[in-house]
C-alpha cells in the first residue's frame, strides 16, 4: 500500500501539469485558432526557444545558423571594475 502511495504522489503532479497544460492549449485554440509552433532564435542571446508563429514570421532553419556572426555579450567580471 506505501509503494502505491507513493507512486501516485510522484506521478499526480505531473498529470495535473499534462491536464492544465492541454486545457490550456484547447481554450487558446478555441480563440485563436490553429497555431504553428516551431524554433525562433535570438540573436541577443544566441539562443533558441519554441513558440507559436504568426504567418508573417521566419521560422529558425538550424542549417542557415552561422555561430561566428553570433553577438557575444560583454561578461564584466571583478577585475574590470577594479580598472575603471
Amino acid at each position: 500500500m506505501l509503494a502505491q502511495l507513493i507512486t501516485v504522489a510522484i506521478v499526480l503532479p505531473f498529470t495535473l501539469v499534462f491536464i492544465y497544460a492541454v486545457i490550456h492549449e484547447y481554450k487558446r485554440y478555441k480563440s485563436e485558432g490553429r497555431a504553428s509552433y516551431g524554433l525562433v532564435y535570438d540573436e541577443e542571446t544566441g539562443t533558441t526557444h519554441v513558440t507559436g508563429f504568426a504567418q508573417e514570421e521566419d521560422w529558425y532553419d538550424p542549417n542557415e545558423f552561422d555561430p561566428s556572426v553570433h553577438n557575444e555579450p560583454e561578461i564584466k567580471t571583478d577585475n574590470d571594475n577594479d580598472r575603471a
